[in-house]
């Protein structure tokens, strides 16, 4: 798949704050004409060419450095988790770079994973100490953020046994655009229904659990009727989806985790953010629904 990317398009967390470190330094010195070529920079754009590829042990740190970018600080073991996705390899894929030209001077990593997604059964594999630690921390989360009946209808969910929960993991870099989700999305509903169809594990999943990267402003917005909006923004556009189609929902905050919202350079015009993670369950049956909408959105 090909897709049209800013320039600095796909770069580690770390990169991206090299980058704003050397941007700031710039601006100090750098006169008028400084800013309009850094401003030509930014616009330029560039064709760049993924690849899915299905999950090896080669993605180990790749997949490990995008669990990070989602659970932060929190007590979840990443790289356990990361096993677990990768011993189902079945399940699941990653977005490479498509293989340059000998002639290029692009000197990309071929292994390098810019995005990923997979789904665990949480019911099947129950006793699997960084899921059992996984749960009670979003419980944890619910708790404090959620009101008494939520708090109830979630944790039976989770601990109900007659109840097959997956969890929904979708992570790219923040800058990588969202047109890769679609056909992630769509590989991932036909390796879930070949795996129900040959009963290998995952396959079988009534509820898909899903934990989104997500931001509100940090102040109080007043709308034009002198209400005060608090408005929901997603940093993957095409998970709005999914929270559309959720029969539980709750958002908790990640500001003691976080210096910022997302990775990534903010304009001085930009409604200062708080990050978040917004937790949603959505029954299997509503996935063609928000296949259908995220076709439209992202068809291009």
């Amino acid at each position: 798949m090909a897709s049209s990317a800013k320039k600095r398009a796909i770069e580690t967390r770390q990169n991206a704050q090299d980058s704003d470190e050397s941007s700031d330094e710039g601006l100090e010195d750098s006169g008028e004409e400084d800013c309009e070529n850094s401003e030509e920079e930014i616009n330029e754009e560039v064709i760049v060419d993924f690849e899915a590829h299905a999950i090896s042990d080669n993605d180990f740190h790749g997949i490990r450095t995008l669990l990070q970018q989602l659970f932060l600080k929190s007590h979840v073991n990443t790289a356990d988790l990361t096993d677990v996705i990768i011993q189902q390899n079945h399940i699941g894929s990653v977005i490479r770079q498509a293989e340059v030209q000998e002639d290029s001077d692009d000197e990309a990593d071929p292994d390098e994973v810019f995005g990923f997604i997979s789904m665990v059964n949480l019911t099947e594999r129950q006793g699997v100490e960084c899921l059992e630690k996984l749960k009670d921390m979003l419980l944890e989360q619910c708790a404090t953020s959620s009101s008494p009946d939520v708090q109830e209808t979630f944790e039976k969910l989770l601990q109900d046994s007659g109840q097959s929960v997956g969890l929904l993991l979708s992570e790219r870099f923040i800058n990588v655009p969202p047109q890769i989700a679609l056909p992630m999305h769509k590989q991932l509903q036909q390796e879930l229904a070949e795996a129900q169809r040959t009963n290998k594990p995952s396959g079988k999943c009534q509820f898909c659990l899903m934990i989104s990267k997500t931001c509100k402003p940090a102040k109080k917005v007043i709308s034009g009727h002198g209400q005060t909006k608090d408005e929901l923004v997603f940093v993957n556009d095409e998970e709005e989806f999914f929270y559309e189609q959720a029969t539980l929902k709750f958002s908790y905050c990640v500001q003691d985790q976080a210096d910022s919202c997302a990775t990534g350079k903010w304009s001085y015009d930009d409604v200062p953010m708080k990050p978040f993670r917004t937790v949603m369950v959505i029954p299997m049956d509503r996935m063609g629904t928000i296949m259908d909408k995220m076709t439209q959105y992202l068809s291009v």
